[in-house]
Formats: structure tokens, sequence, C-alpha cells
């Protein structure tokens, strides 16, 4: 998969654009891929978890919910945060990320002028990619893995009245479970929560089951 440039507001982002999966692909489950030939379910950008904790696009989880998100069909744009990689400027905990998951928003409405546009990220990703996905009208579907509910303001997820599709870990020692429950109880409608059964925050040996519950939570839905 070719790396893609993305203008960002700080200069370049790294980036890597997903297509959807070819109709006619049998995954690792013995399921056909819906694939682009029944048309593009929805253009996704996702972002990474936090910079300076090490998370990038490569991150596993977020791989792993690229591929997932293709094999539904979805086109998904993953890019690296400003400071991480290749991609130019300096990590600010927040405000120039969320403009740098705008600049990506932006793309993917270039790309797919005519798709629906979902916003997600993992741990600080979704965090950025759920605030600023709320707060834009052209975004229709917000997702999150592991949030991280109790280290940044989650307030303007929880009222917004757009589908949000929450996936978390059982043992997250970032984001208790218990926090996740009581956010979600609070959170407005639609709302989706999914728990993996025994998984940390990093979902360490249990990645492909983001993965599994990716598909299960999505691969109906058209919102």
């Amino acid at each position: 998969m070719p790396l893609r440039e993305i203008a960002g507001p700080a200069g370049r982002l790294e980036a890597l654009l997903e297509e959807p999966a070819a109709a006619g692909t049998i995954d690792a489950h013995g399921r056909a891929a819906i694939g682009s030939a029944n048309g593009l379910r929805a253009a996704v950008v996702f972002a990474h978890p936090h910079t300076e904790y090490g998370g990038t696009m490569h991150t596993k989880v977020v791989y792993q919910a690229a591929k997932a998100l293709s094999r539904i069909g979805c086109a998904v744009l993953r890019f690296n945060f400003r400071g991480a990689g290749a991609s130019a400027g300096r990590f600010t905990d927040g405000p120039g990320e969320m403009d740098d998951f705008r600049a990506a928003l932006d793309f993917m409405r270039q790309q797919y002028p005519d798709a629906k546009l979902w916003a997600g990220g993992m741990s600080f990703g979704s965090w950025i990619a759920m605030t600023v996905g709320a707060a834009d009208p052209g975004v229709s579907t917000l997702i999150g893995i592991a949030p991280p509910i109790s280290r940044y303001d989650f307030e303007p997820i929880a009222r917004s009245t757009k589908p949000k599709f929450f996936i978390q870990g059982s043992h997250d020692e970032i984001c208790p479970l218990k926090d996740m429950r009581a956010f979600y109880a609070r959170a407005a409608e639609p709302k989706e929560l999914a728990v993996i059964d025994g998984a940390n925050h990093l979902f360490d040996a249990q990645v492909s089951e983001v993965a599994d519950v990716i598909e299960d939570l999505l691969e109906d839905w058209n919102g």
C-alpha cells in the first residue's frame, strides 16, 4: 500500500489509504467481503493512540481496525498525527491533532464526495476522532476503541446524538470498565458497547478479536 501525503495545518501528514476489499474476497473467518462491487459503504478516517506513548498509524489495533472496515466495504484512511512517523510538526496533546483529523476528513471528502463519512480511533485517537466527528455535520457515525474516558473530556461525545460504537477491554488499565459503563449510561442514544473479555488497553494477544467485533457491529450498518 503506497504512502499518501495529506496537506496538514502544520505540514505534511503521512497516511495510508485502505481501499475496500474486492468483491468475492473471503476473510480469515470464511466470510465473504462486501467489497466495492456493491458500492462504498463509507469513507472512514481512523486515528491512532497517543504519539508520546508510541502510537502511530501502524499500531496493531489501528491496522486491524482498518482491515476489518475494508472487509465490510469501507475506504479507510489512517494517518500519523503531527510529530509521529514522518508527519511534520510537534505533538500538542489535542488541539493540533484535532486540526490534523479535520484535514484528514477533508481529504476523504475530496476522494469520496458521495460517500458517508465515519470518524473512528483508538485510545487518544478515539477522543480526537469522536470529538471532531461529533461536531462535524458531515460525519454520520462515531467509533471509539478503548476510549480514555477519565483522561480527556468526552462530554461533547456523550451529548452527541450521532450513532456511537464503543469497543472496550474488560481489563483496560487506562480506562477501567466501570468508568466506561458509567459514561455509556449517560451517553445519548443511539449507541452500542462491545466488551472484549480479558482484554487490556492495547488488546495484547487479542487484537484479532477487535477486528471481529468491528465486523460484527458494523457489517450491517449503513448510518
